[in-house]
């Protein structure tokens, strides 16, 4: 338990050195994207394939998707509850798709992976890609459409959703190198040392990037831009609290690994996707609120993890 305190306090360190440098003028939102490029194109990939061909057997294989159910179920029941959520406590119009979205769907990548690895070690990945990949097309599909709805001319915006947008959407480099690392596995054949190698390399990469590109998020919202007001603890709620307590309770329903079910339970208490003021922009939705949720989310965080864990393990 204490060394898992001990990785988590290294992670967040990361962030806050992220913070720093971009206090210091040493990164910026240009820095941030190619970072976020670097990670989800190139380093994030290797990291996936590594893992699955390491750490991962054949038989165990067909357990990944079996408890493929759970995050479907659980995003499900969450998306439904944060519609009776914002009906019950009046969340203004202009921020009720942002209220939803950031209520269902979690921060599965950037802080997701970094803190999975931090507590459980490489074992953890495949169970993390696998809660990615249901965030991950939910997000695109329901999410977005949701998000949309702020839109204040939206009886004048067809939302549309191309088959090939789509799926270049969800089939993201990272799923890529899930999909080849399980195939590779079925081969039974070893990764060869040079590709083991460059891509051990290029895979080292994921968690200081990561972290460094959340600092530069929460530095470029500006801690005093924040503002919190009761939509805001609605989001926080949803996160912290509803959504990890539904998949405790679809485990008693459907059996999975212990580590499974612990890795979908950090995975679905963490804080609201780093993407969502942009959208939230995009769509003419109230861009402050997203921001301001984005950075308690983050920031609240670092005191609600401890507690989680305590639950858990």
């Amino acid at each position: 338990m204490l060394q898992a305190y001990i990785n988590i306090f290294a992670i967040f360190a990361l962030m806050f050195l992220g913070y720093f440098l971009s206090y210091k003028q040493w990164f910026n939102n240009q820095v941030a994207d190619i970072f976020s490029k670097l990670v989800l194109n190139l380093a994030l990939p290797f990291n996936m394939f590594l893992n699955m061909t390491e750490n991962f057997s054949r038989s165990e294989f067909l357990s990944l998707f079996s408890g493929m159910i759970i995050p479907v179920i659980s995003m499900s029941l969450t998306f439904l509850l944060s519609l009776i959520y914002r009906r019950v406590f009046h969340i203004k119009d202009s921020r009720k798709g942002a209220f939803s979205t950031m209520f269902t769907f979690s921060n599965t990548i950037f802080i997701g992976l970094p803190i999975n690895l931090a507590i459980f070690g490489e074992k953890a990945i495949p169970y993390v890609l696998l809660y990615y990949i249901v965030n991950t097309t939910f997000f695109w599909t329901i999410g977005i459409y949701t998000l949309a709805q702020d839109n204040p001319e939206i009886e004048q915006t067809r939302i549309t959703f191309h088959p090939l947008v789509l799926i270049k959407k969800i089939l993201t480099p990272a799923l890529m190198g899930f999909i080849i690392g399980l195939l590779w596995i079925l081969t039974t054949k070893p990764v060869p040392s040079f590709l083991q190698n460059f891509g051990g390399y290029l895979a080292d990469l994921t968690t200081p990037l990561s972290m460094f590109a959340i600092g530069m998020i929460v530095y470029s919202n500006g801690l005093a831009n924040l503002k919190f007001n009761r939509d805001i603890l609605g989001v926080l709620i949803g996160r912290f609290v509803i959504s990890p307590l539904i998949v405790w309770g679809l485990g008693f329903l459907f059996p999975v690994p212990s580590l499974m079910l612990s890795v979908f339970m950090i995975q679905s208490a963490m804080p609201v996707q780093n993407s969502i003021p942009i959208l939230a922009r995009n769509y003419h939705g109230d861009e402050d609120y997203a921001a301001s949720s984005l950075g308690y989310s983050v920031l609240l965080y670092m005191i609600y993890i401890p507690l989680l864990l305590k639950v858990i393990l």
